[in-house]
């Protein structure tokens, strides 16, 4: 391992969505511990001014901001809150969600509309604006959105969030190009922690439980056999990213969880054939198991070894 040297976001003013309480707020406490002025959005407007508390009583600086994340007006509004309160906007991390979880034949529409316009419009609008002002203001900028295994592979009973998911990695990749000439970077987090939504795992909940009732700590084989672990492990990721030592990191889908560290392919081809003068569907049908088709690629996120585990 290399020699590690202190990260600090001295100077650095960051919007964090969803940040009054679980992985947001990690994300905002981290930033401010690291010197950054931090904006606490959340639509709880008691939930960000207990963390803009909590943040002030450690030292830090950071004012609320009461915003139900996902269309333009509210994303301009959390823009105009960092430039107000501190002069300036350097990050933006993306954070706020909601879940609607249900199997494809019972999803509604409102099912579907609500997820997405939070996850993947929300993610669009605050970028979009907070990237107008740092190319405006000059000097680079950090975009770091919320990304999810579920969003990589596809998850039963979460068609809406899962392709929300997905559109956000594709963003980052985009926006990685887009940006460039800006110095401004993009990436995704994909986090592994517990939370709300990860206790609905029955594999997870009695440890989620445990560490929240009791402050049990997550054992090995989840911190390393699953890359399991608390919010406060994944929010270091952000303010390395947030950081000048990431000047050079942008596009990247970037997992991390428990005490596991680790960096997701981008979709990319893994078998080709080719028959002079194109395919017919026959001859597809024909190559398919013995070529392309020989090895199809896997759906879904695995199940926790420690379940398999437990159930032997």
């Amino acid at each position: 391992m290399p020699s590690m040297r202190p990260l600090h976001l001295n100077g650095k003013v960051a919007v964090v969505t969803g940040s009054g309480r679980g992985l947001g707020l990690a994300y905002a406490k981290a930033l401010a511990a690291a010197g950054a002025a931090v904006v606490v959005d959340d639509v709880d407007a008691q939930a960000a001014a207990a963390a803009v508390k909590e943040i002030e009583a450690a030292g830090g600086r950071a004012v609320a901001e009461t915003a139900e994340v996902g269309g333009t007006e509210a994303a301009e509004a959390l823009v105009a809150r960092a430039v107000d309160a501190f002069g300036r906007l350097d990050v933006m991390v993306t954070n706020a969600g909601v879940l609607r979880d249900r199997v494809l034949w019972k999803m509604t529409d409102d099912d579907f509309d609500t997820v997405v316009r939070v996850h993947l419009r929300g993610t669009f609008t605050c970028v979009r604006a907070a990237v107008r002002r740092m190319r405006e203001q000059g000097g680079g900028g950090r975009v770091v959105v919320a990304g999810s295994p579920a969003g990589q592979r596809g998850n039963f009973g979460q068609t809406n969030y899962a392709a929300a998911k997905a559109g956000i990695a594709a963003m980052v990749r985009t926006w990685a190009m887009e940006l460039a000439r800006d110095g401004i970077t993009a990436n995704a987090v994909i986090p592994v922690a517990a939370t709300a939504m990860t206790r609905t795992i029955p594999a997870f909940a009695p440890y989620v439980d445990a560490l929240e009732r009791d402050g049990t700590p997550l054992p090995d084989a989840l911190r390393k056999g699953e890359g399991f672990g608390t919010t406060e492990d994944v929010a270091p990721l952000a303010v390395f990213l947030a950081s000048d030592a990431a000047a050079d990191v942008t596009g990247q889908c970037i997992g991390i969880g428990g005490d596991k560290l680790a960096l997701w392919s981008h979709p990319q081809e893994t078998a080709v054939a080719y028959a002079d003068g194109g395919w017919s569907a026959e001859a597809i049908a024909a190559a398919w198991p013995v070529s392309v088709g020989r090895t199809p690629e896997t759906c879904g996120i695995p199940a926790p070894r420690i379940a398999q585990e437990a159930s032997r």
